[in-house]
C-alpha cells in the first residue's frame, strides 16, 4: 500500500465550517432527482480515527460497486492528521477527489436528515459531492429526547422516526433477528427512494448496505495499515 503525503488542517476551519453548514441548510432538497431503477453504481463511505504520539490522524474510504453485479469497482481513500473537530468533510472531499468511477449515489456509514439540524455528514457532503446521498447510522442518534419505535421482525421492517411531526428517517430491519439500522435521506433523494436503495443493497452477511459495509471493513484495515507504519 503505498502512502500518501498526509494533509494538515487548523483551527481555524473551525468557524468556516459552521457557517458553511449554516448557509446549506435551506438548500437540502428531499425531492428525488434519480430513479431507485436507474441506478447503476453506488459508492459506500466510511470514517475512522485515532490517536498517535498524541496527534490525531483520521482516515475516509470509499468504495464504488456495481448496483446489479454487487462487484467492487473502485476503491480510494484519503488520510488527515492535525485539527480534526470538524474533520468529515475534508477527508470525503478528498478521497472523492481520486475516484474515476462517478457513482450514482453515495451511501454513508453515518446520519443525513436524521441530525439535530438536519445535516449530518450524508447532507453536507452531499452538497460537494453533486450526488444523491443516504444516511446510514448503526446506532440511534436521540434529538429532543425522542426515542424510535423498534420495526417488526421481519425483513424490510420499519417505523418512521417522527419529532415534532416532521419525519426525521427510518428505524429500518434490514434482517431478521438483528438490530435495526437508522436511515435517513442526505440529499437531493427522498426517504422512500433511500429505503429502496438500501434495501436492494443488502445481502446475508451484514444488516449494512453492501457498499457501507465494505467500507467500514476497508477503514478498519488502512487504520490498522497506518498505525503500524506510523504515518
Amino acid at each position: 500500500m503505498h502512502v500518501k503525503q498526509i494533509r494538515h488542517f487548523n483551527i481555524n476551519e473551525k468557524e468556516e465550517f459552521i457557517k458553511t453548514q449554516q448557509s446549506l441548510k435551506h438548500k437540502i432538497n428531499l425531492s428525488p432527482t434519480i430513479a431507485p431503477d436507474s441506478i447503476n453504481t453506488c459508492a459506500g463511505v466510511d470514517l475512522a480515527y485515532w490517536d498517535q504520539d498524541g496527534e490525531p490522524y483520521g482516515v475516509c474510504s470509499i468504495i464504488v460497486i456495481d448496483a446489479d453485479t454487487k462487484e467492487v469497482i473502485e476503491k480510494v481513500h484519503s488520510i488527515v492528521s492535525g485539527f480534526l473537530a470538524f474533520r468529515e468533510l475534508p477527508l470525503i472531499i478528498e478521497a472523492a477527489k481520486k475516484l474515476e468511477t462517478e457513482p450514482d449515489v453515495f451511501l454513508f456509514d453515518g446520519n443525513g436528515y436524521l441530525h439535530y439540524n438536519h445535516m449530518g455528514v450524508a447532507t453536507h457532503a452531499a452538497f460537494f459531492l453533486g450526488k444523491p446521498t443516504i444516511g446510514i447510522a448503526k446506532t440511534y442518534l436521540k434529538i429532543k429526547g425522542c426515542d424510535f419505535v423498534m420495526p417488526e421482525n421481519e425483513v424490510g421492517a420499519y417505523t418512521d422516526i417522527i419529532i415534532d411531526g416532521v419525519v426525521y428517517g427510518r428505524a429500518l430491519r434490514t434482517r431478521r433477528d438483528v438490530k435495526p439500522i437508522f436511515l435517513s435521506c442526505g440529499n437531493d433523494i427522498n426517504l422512500e427512494s433511500s429505503y429502496q436503495i438500501t434495501m436492494s443493497l443488502i445481502n446475508q452477511e451484514s444488516r449494512l448496505p453492501i457498499p457501507v459495509r465494505l467500507a467500514d471493513l476497508e477503514t478498519h484495515v488502512l487504520r490498522t495499515f497506518y498505525q503500524k507504519n506510523h504515518v
